[in-house]
Protein backbone atom coordinates (compact mmCIF):
# COMPACT_ATOMS: atom_id res chain seq x y z
CA UNK A 1 0.00 0.00 0.00
CA UNK A 2 1.33 3.56 -0.66
CA UNK A 3 1.72 5.80 1.91
CA UNK A 4 0.13 9.34 1.57
CA UNK A 5 2.17 12.07 2.11
CA UNK A 6 1.67 14.08 5.55
CA UNK A 7 1.26 18.22 5.22
CA UNK A 8 4.21 18.23 7.26
CA UNK A 9 5.93 16.31 4.77
CA UNK A 10 5.44 18.98 1.76
CA UNK A 11 5.99 21.93 4.09
CA UNK A 12 9.47 20.00 4.25
CA UNK A 13 9.66 19.54 0.27
CA UNK A 14 8.71 23.47 -0.05
CA UNK A 15 10.96 24.73 2.55
CA UNK A 16 13.74 22.65 1.10
CA UNK A 17 13.08 23.81 -2.63
CA UNK A 18 13.43 27.07 -1.55
CA UNK A 19 16.83 26.35 0.60
CA UNK A 20 18.61 24.75 -2.07
CA UNK A 21 18.08 27.04 -4.88
CA UNK A 22 18.60 30.71 -2.76
CA UNK A 23 21.28 28.92 -0.59
CA UNK A 24 20.78 29.62 2.98
CA UNK A 25 17.66 29.17 5.18
CA UNK A 26 18.14 32.29 6.29
CA UNK A 27 17.08 33.72 2.13
CA UNK A 28 14.73 31.09 2.41
CA UNK A 29 12.60 31.78 5.64
CA UNK A 30 12.44 35.41 3.48
CA UNK A 31 10.30 34.27 0.67
CA UNK A 32 8.08 32.53 2.46
CA UNK A 33 7.74 34.56 5.17
CA UNK A 34 8.79 32.56 8.13
CA UNK A 35 11.88 32.29 10.40
CA UNK A 36 15.09 30.36 9.26
CA UNK A 37 14.48 28.15 12.55
CA UNK A 38 11.24 27.04 11.00
CA UNK A 39 12.91 26.24 7.72
CA UNK A 40 15.43 24.64 10.18
CA UNK A 41 13.27 22.51 11.32
CA UNK A 42 10.88 20.94 8.44
CA UNK A 43 14.14 20.52 6.50
CA UNK A 44 15.76 17.93 10.02
CA UNK A 45 12.09 16.66 9.61
CA UNK A 46 12.04 15.49 5.82
CA UNK A 47 15.94 14.19 6.31
CA UNK A 48 14.87 12.20 9.03
CA UNK A 49 11.87 10.80 7.56
CA UNK A 50 13.88 9.78 4.12
CA UNK A 51 17.35 8.64 5.97
CA UNK A 52 19.34 10.75 4.27
CA UNK A 53 21.37 14.17 4.91
CA UNK A 54 20.12 16.96 2.40
CA UNK A 55 22.42 19.62 2.67
CA UNK A 56 25.84 19.55 3.76
CA UNK A 57 26.45 22.80 6.25
CA UNK A 58 29.14 25.00 7.50
CA UNK A 59 28.71 28.16 9.72
CA UNK A 60 29.00 30.22 6.22
CA UNK A 61 27.24 27.99 3.51
CA UNK A 62 25.02 25.37 2.31
CA UNK A 63 25.26 23.04 -0.28
CA UNK A 64 23.34 20.33 -1.75
CA UNK A 65 24.26 16.43 -1.17
CA UNK A 66 24.30 14.56 -4.39
CA UNK A 67 21.02 13.14 -2.84
CA UNK A 68 19.69 16.28 -1.85
CA UNK A 69 20.49 17.26 -5.73
CA UNK A 70 18.40 14.26 -7.32
CA UNK A 71 15.11 15.90 -4.79
CA UNK A 72 16.01 19.37 -5.62
CA UNK A 73 14.90 18.81 -9.12
CA UNK A 74 12.26 16.99 -8.49
CA UNK A 75 10.63 19.39 -6.04
CA UNK A 76 11.10 22.12 -8.21
CA UNK A 77 9.05 20.38 -10.48
CA UNK A 78 6.54 19.38 -8.11
CA UNK A 79 6.55 23.56 -7.26
CA UNK A 80 6.19 24.61 -10.83
CA UNK A 81 3.10 22.50 -11.17
CA UNK A 82 1.22 23.33 -7.90
CA UNK A 83 1.86 26.99 -8.74
CA UNK A 84 0.60 26.41 -12.39
CA UNK A 85 -2.57 24.50 -10.74
CA UNK A 86 -2.68 27.68 -8.45
CA UNK A 87 -2.25 30.38 -11.64
CA UNK A 88 -5.13 28.00 -13.58
CA UNK A 89 -7.95 28.90 -10.95
CA UNK A 90 -7.00 32.45 -10.30
CA UNK A 91 -7.11 33.09 -14.04
CA UNK A 92 -10.99 31.86 -13.40
CA UNK A 93 -11.45 34.93 -11.14
CA UNK A 94 -12.67 38.31 -13.00
CA UNK A 95 -11.18 40.23 -10.47
CA UNK A 96 -7.27 39.96 -9.62
CA UNK A 97 -6.95 38.78 -6.09
CA UNK A 98 -3.60 37.16 -4.66
CA UNK A 99 0.17 38.00 -4.13
CA UNK A 100 1.95 39.45 -6.85
CA UNK A 101 5.24 39.07 -6.31
CA UNK A 102 7.60 41.73 -8.20
CA UNK A 103 11.16 41.85 -8.97
CA UNK A 104 13.17 44.95 -10.26
CA UNK A 105 15.95 46.90 -10.13
CA UNK A 106 15.98 49.89 -7.53
CA UNK A 107 16.32 52.74 -10.12
CA UNK A 108 13.17 51.10 -11.60
CA UNK A 109 11.09 50.04 -8.22
CA UNK A 110 11.68 53.76 -6.96
CA UNK A 111 10.70 55.92 -9.41
CA UNK A 112 8.28 54.15 -11.83
CA UNK A 113 6.75 51.04 -9.59
CA UNK A 114 6.53 51.88 -6.12
CA UNK A 115 4.67 55.40 -7.07
CA UNK A 116 2.22 53.26 -9.08
CA UNK A 117 1.04 50.61 -6.52
CA UNK A 118 -1.20 52.45 -4.72
CA UNK A 119 -3.10 53.84 -7.82
CA UNK A 120 -2.79 49.72 -9.02
CA UNK A 121 -3.99 48.81 -5.45
CA UNK A 122 -7.12 51.12 -5.40
CA UNK A 123 -8.08 49.22 -8.83
CA UNK A 124 -7.41 45.82 -7.47
CA UNK A 125 -7.73 45.78 -3.76
CA UNK A 126 -7.92 41.63 -3.38
CA UNK A 127 -4.03 42.17 -4.77
CA UNK A 128 -1.35 41.98 -2.30
CA UNK A 129 1.89 43.68 -3.60
CA UNK A 130 5.38 42.04 -2.25
CA UNK A 131 7.96 44.19 -4.24
CA UNK A 132 11.46 43.11 -4.29
CA UNK A 133 14.24 45.63 -5.70
CA UNK A 134 17.80 44.19 -6.25
CA UNK A 135 20.08 44.79 -9.22
CA UNK A 136 21.00 40.79 -8.56
CA UNK A 137 18.71 39.05 -11.62
CA UNK A 138 16.93 36.44 -9.96
CA UNK A 139 15.31 33.09 -10.79
CA UNK A 140 11.71 33.66 -11.41
CA UNK A 141 10.65 30.44 -11.55
CA UNK A 142 12.81 28.81 -8.35
CA UNK A 143 12.00 31.99 -6.09
CA UNK A 144 8.20 32.17 -7.17
CA UNK A 145 8.39 35.53 -9.00
CA UNK A 146 5.11 36.78 -10.36
CA UNK A 147 6.82 38.96 -12.58
CA UNK A 148 10.46 41.07 -13.30
CA UNK A 149 11.16 44.58 -14.83
CA UNK A 150 14.70 44.41 -16.52
CA UNK A 151 17.26 46.98 -18.09
CA UNK A 152 19.59 45.70 -21.15
CA UNK A 153 19.71 42.80 -23.28
CA UNK A 154 18.33 39.56 -22.21
CA UNK A 155 19.57 36.42 -22.44
CA UNK A 156 16.66 33.88 -23.90
CA UNK A 157 15.35 32.09 -21.00
CA UNK A 158 12.09 30.56 -22.20
CA UNK A 159 10.40 33.34 -20.09
CA UNK A 160 7.22 35.66 -21.55
CA UNK A 161 8.35 38.89 -22.21
CA UNK A 162 7.21 42.43 -23.45
CA UNK A 163 9.11 45.69 -23.65
CA UNK A 164 7.98 48.62 -22.05
CA UNK A 165 9.99 51.55 -23.39
CA UNK A 166 13.63 52.58 -24.34
CA UNK A 167 15.75 54.46 -22.02
CA UNK A 168 15.81 57.70 -22.76
CA UNK A 169 19.31 59.66 -21.42
CA UNK A 170 19.64 63.26 -21.04
CA UNK A 171 21.11 66.18 -18.91
CA UNK A 172 19.57 67.60 -16.73
CA UNK A 173 20.86 70.73 -14.01
CA UNK A 174 18.81 72.73 -11.22
CA UNK A 175 17.10 76.01 -12.27
CA UNK A 176 19.47 78.18 -9.49
CA UNK A 177 22.60 76.27 -11.20
CA UNK A 178 22.00 77.09 -14.66
CA UNK A 179 21.13 80.78 -13.80
CA UNK A 180 24.31 81.42 -12.35
CA UNK A 181 26.47 79.75 -15.01
CA UNK A 182 24.31 80.15 -18.17
CA UNK A 183 22.70 76.57 -20.38
CA UNK A 184 25.45 75.22 -22.81
CA UNK A 185 24.20 74.74 -25.81
CA UNK A 186 26.63 71.92 -27.14
CA UNK A 187 28.28 68.85 -25.48
CA UNK A 188 31.62 70.35 -25.88
CA UNK A 189 30.67 73.41 -23.64
CA UNK A 190 30.56 70.83 -20.41
CA UNK A 191 34.27 71.67 -20.31
CA UNK A 192 33.35 74.85 -18.73
CA UNK A 193 30.61 73.39 -16.00
CA UNK A 194 30.26 71.57 -12.63
CA UNK A 195 29.22 67.99 -13.73
CA UNK A 196 27.90 65.04 -11.41
CA UNK A 197 28.81 61.56 -12.32
CA UNK A 198 28.32 57.83 -12.05
CA UNK A 199 30.79 54.87 -10.95
CA UNK A 200 29.56 52.22 -11.40
CA UNK A 201 29.42 49.99 -7.63
CA UNK A 202 30.47 46.74 -9.98
CA UNK A 203 33.68 47.52 -11.55
CA UNK A 204 34.36 51.22 -10.14
CA UNK A 205 34.63 52.66 -13.87
CA UNK A 206 32.86 56.06 -14.79
CA UNK A 207 29.80 56.42 -17.01
CA UNK A 208 30.99 57.73 -20.47
CA UNK A 209 27.99 60.39 -21.54
CA UNK A 210 26.39 59.14 -24.98
CA UNK A 211 25.27 62.36 -27.13
CA UNK A 212 24.62 61.60 -30.46
CA UNK A 213 25.88 64.69 -33.05
CA UNK A 214 26.22 64.83 -36.35
CA UNK A 215 24.32 61.59 -37.25
CA UNK A 216 26.38 59.56 -34.99
CA UNK A 217 26.82 58.59 -31.54
CA UNK A 218 29.67 59.54 -29.36
CA UNK A 219 30.85 59.43 -25.73
CA UNK A 220 32.78 62.00 -23.33
CA UNK A 221 34.09 61.47 -20.00
CA UNK A 222 33.60 65.02 -18.22
CA UNK A 223 35.56 65.84 -15.53
CA UNK A 224 33.08 65.97 -12.57
CA UNK A 225 34.10 67.34 -9.05
CA UNK A 226 31.78 65.06 -7.45
CA UNK A 227 31.17 60.88 -7.74
CA UNK A 228 28.49 59.38 -6.39
CA UNK A 229 28.09 55.26 -7.22
CA UNK A 230 24.34 55.54 -7.56
CA UNK A 231 21.89 57.11 -9.85
CA UNK A 232 19.83 58.30 -6.66
CA UNK A 233 22.51 60.59 -5.26
CA UNK A 234 23.23 62.20 -8.91
CA UNK A 235 19.76 63.33 -9.20
CA UNK A 236 19.33 64.52 -5.38
CA UNK A 237 22.89 66.39 -5.85
CA UNK A 238 21.37 67.94 -9.22
CA UNK A 239 18.39 69.07 -7.55
CA UNK A 240 20.50 70.78 -4.76
CA UNK A 241 22.34 72.67 -7.72
CA UNK A 242 25.88 70.52 -7.87
CA UNK A 243 25.49 71.23 -11.55
CA UNK A 244 25.43 68.86 -14.78
CA UNK A 245 24.48 65.31 -14.74
CA UNK A 246 23.02 62.66 -17.23
CA UNK A 247 20.53 60.08 -16.20
CA UNK A 248 17.38 58.24 -17.56
CA UNK A 249 14.39 60.14 -18.29
CA UNK A 250 12.01 58.17 -15.88
CA UNK A 251 14.46 59.43 -12.98
CA UNK A 252 14.08 62.95 -14.01
CA UNK A 253 10.78 63.45 -15.10
CA UNK A 254 9.18 63.86 -11.34
CA UNK A 255 11.65 66.42 -10.96
CA UNK A 256 11.31 68.27 -14.03
CA UNK A 257 7.39 68.54 -13.58
CA UNK A 258 7.94 70.08 -10.04
CA UNK A 259 10.63 72.64 -11.07
CA UNK A 260 13.43 71.26 -9.35
CA UNK A 261 15.61 70.11 -12.82
CA UNK A 262 15.70 71.73 -16.31
CA UNK A 263 16.45 69.17 -19.58
CA UNK A 264 19.27 70.90 -21.22
CA UNK A 265 21.23 69.17 -24.40
CA UNK A 266 17.38 67.97 -25.88
CA UNK A 267 18.59 67.94 -28.95
CA UNK A 268 21.83 65.04 -28.51
CA UNK A 269 20.21 63.02 -26.20
CA UNK A 270 19.96 59.11 -26.87
CA UNK A 271 18.32 55.83 -26.45
CA UNK A 272 20.29 53.34 -24.21
CA UNK A 273 18.97 49.93 -23.69
CA UNK A 274 15.26 48.53 -23.12
CA UNK A 275 13.19 47.84 -20.02
CA UNK A 276 11.41 44.87 -20.34
CA UNK A 277 8.71 43.04 -17.88
CA UNK A 278 9.22 39.13 -17.71
CA UNK A 279 6.92 36.60 -16.59
CA UNK A 280 6.68 32.60 -16.51
CA UNK A 281 3.97 30.61 -18.93
CA UNK A 282 2.59 29.77 -15.78
CA UNK A 283 1.61 33.57 -14.99
CA UNK A 284 0.03 34.32 -18.52
CA UNK A 285 -3.26 34.04 -17.72
CA UNK A 286 -3.11 35.94 -14.30
CA UNK A 287 -5.59 38.76 -13.91
CA UNK A 288 -3.16 40.28 -11.52
CA UNK A 289 0.11 40.02 -14.17
CA UNK A 290 -2.26 41.27 -17.03
CA UNK A 291 -3.31 44.14 -14.91
CA UNK A 292 0.06 45.43 -13.32
CA UNK A 293 1.24 44.80 -17.13
CA UNK A 294 -1.55 47.20 -18.69
CA UNK A 295 -0.61 49.96 -16.15
CA UNK A 296 3.05 49.49 -16.42
CA UNK A 297 3.11 50.10 -19.97
CA UNK A 298 0.93 53.11 -19.33
CA UNK A 299 3.32 54.85 -16.70
CA UNK A 300 6.25 54.23 -19.21
CA UNK A 301 4.48 56.19 -21.94
CA UNK A 302 4.00 59.04 -19.52
CA UNK A 303 7.03 59.06 -18.04
CA UNK A 304 8.84 59.42 -21.49
CA UNK A 305 6.59 62.02 -22.37
CA UNK A 306 8.37 65.32 -22.69
CA UNK A 307 7.73 68.07 -19.89
CA UNK A 308 7.17 71.09 -22.07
Amino acid sequence: MTEQITLDRLTGLIAFARAGSLGSYTAAARSLFVSPSAISKSVQRLERHLGVALFTRTTRSLALTPEGRELHDKALRLLREAQEIEQTVLSTRAEPSGTLRIAASLPIGLHVIAPMLPAYRRQNPRVTIDLRLSDQLVDLVDEGIDIAVRIGELADSGLLSRKLAPIHLGCYASPAYLEERGVPQHPDELESHDTVNLRYQSTGQMFRWPFRIGGREIELLPKSGILVDASEAVVAALVAGAGIGICASFVATPHVKRGDLLPILTGFEVERNTVTALWPESRRANPAVRAFLNMLQERFVERQTPVE
